[in-house]
This record gives structure tokens, sequence and C-alpha cells, in this order.
């Protein structure tokens, strides 16, 4: 079950660059249920997500470069690429900041994952976050690719 809530960002952190990130490029081979195949660096994963905003199933299996590329380009719609950062928050929470490319240049969203529906809804952002959009569906990724 993945548990997460995303958000807006008002102004990057200071120091970005000391933080661990990675190149993601992804493509949906569906969009109801979410099916996707994502390039993180060099690694290479299909994921099927369940309906949901907040919490939903998800499931992760592994690729090799082959089979994500072959799949890859059956992808429909927009393919997303973006600068993943990877900032911890506390001892239990990474900040995951997505800088996007390409066709959403400019777009800029945070998401934490949690473990319980409970841990998720009592949690304070950092200042640095904006809008809470979790519930807004044009800022899933499944949504992205699917516009003209």
């Amino acid at each position: 079950m993945e548990i997460e809530r995303k958000f807006l960002i008002k102004s990057l952190p200071e120091n970005l660059e000391n933080y661990p990130s990675s190149h993601l490029q992804q493509g949906y081979l569906s969009t109801g249920p979410v099916v996707r195949v994502r390039k993180d660096d060099d690694t290479y994963t299909l994921t099927y997500k369940g309906g949901g905003m907040m919490m939903r199933e998800e499931y992760n299996l592994p690729l090799n470069k082959q089979s994500y590329e072959h799949l890859l380009a059956k992808a429909d719609g927009n393919i997303i690429t973006k600068r993943r950062y990877r900032i911890p928050f506390d001892e239990r929470h990474t900040i995951e900041l997505d800088i996007f490319e390409g066709r959403f240049e400019g777009l800029v969203l945070a998401e934490v994952e949690f473990e319980t529906k409970e841990e998720a809804e009592n949690f304070l952002p950092p200042d640095w976050f904006g809008e809470d959009v979790t519930y807004d569906r044009c800022y899933h990724n499944s949504f992205l690719s699917r516009l003209p």
C-alpha cells in the first residue's frame, strides 16, 4: 500500500545540489488502472497502481533495459522526465522533490510517503512547501501523461 501526500513548492531549499538525486523517465501503458514503466538512472521498473489519491495499492516489478525500452515504445501520451532529489526530513521521512523537464518544465512537486493514514493526515510540512495537491488529480503523473 502506498500512502503519500503531494505538495506544490513555494521555493526550492538551499544547497539542493548537496542532496542525492536521480534522473527519472516514465511512460504510461494504462492510466486506469495505472500501469507505468520507469527508468531511475540505471534501474528499470514496471509499476501497477490501484485506484485512490492518498492511499492506493502499488506493486513494483524489476525490468531490464531491453524490456523497459520495448514497453516505453508502447506508452500512450507524454513521456514524463524529471530530476528527483531525496531530501531527509526527519528520522522516518524523506522528501522526494521532483523538478520536471521537457513538456512540463517549471512544474516542481514534493511527495512524502507514510506508513499509516493517520501519520499522513497529521504531517506538518516544512515552510517551503506550498499548496497540498494530494487530492488534485491534475498533479498526478498519470494525468500529466494524457495531456494534449
